[in-house]
């Protein structure tokens, strides 16, 4: 049994078009930042009242990676499953400098759309049809994961029922 849980979820918007970077050893990583709000009714002025959160999201799992480079944009409504994590770095003053994000790794991260299906830029209808070709039917929800990969929907078919 683990002793700990890092996991984050998250419902909200994305602030602006994502940014793909490649690292060093070639792979892509994208990052972006998504939008939660909470809103009540403030009790002394009856006044409805507002605050938003931003969050910082950075992907490294590549099939996710390549969901938000060809879907993703400002705007876009997403579920995020992911772990917290914290680094420091130097800005260009040589200041250290500490940020805190949302990471989706491979194999433990989800990404769900959330958007309606018009304007989304979706092949077929829209709900997203990661992995296949355009004349199979698409999947509902638009959930896209590493478990979505074809291969891994191919290892794991199986025609019978497993009871």
């Amino acid at each position: 049994m683990a002793s700990s849980l890092n996991k984050v979820i998250l419902i909200g918007n994305v602030g602006r078009d994502p940014e793909v970077r490649t690292t060093q050893d070639g792979r892509e990583v994208a990052s972006f930042s998504i939008a939660t709000s909470e809103s009540w009714k403030d009790k002394m002025s009856g006044d409805r009242k507002e605050r938003t959160e931003w969050h910082r999201v950075v992907i490294f799992s590549q099939p996710l990676v390549n969901i938000v480079k060809s879907y993703i944009k400002k705007g876009s409504k997403l579920y995020i499953e992911g772990s917290l994590h914290s680094r420091k770095w130097n800005d260009q003053a040589g200041v250290e400098k500490t940020t805190t994000e949302v990471v989706l790794q491979s194999y433990q991260g989800t990404l769900v759309m959330l958007d309606s299906r018009q304007g989304t830029g979706l092949p077929g209808n829209g709900a997203g049809s990661y992995g296949s070709d355009s004349s199979a039917p698409a999947r509902e929800p638009t959930h896209i994961d590493d478990k979505d990969r074809p291969e891994y929907a191919a290892e794991h078919l199986d025609d019978e029922i497993p009871f």
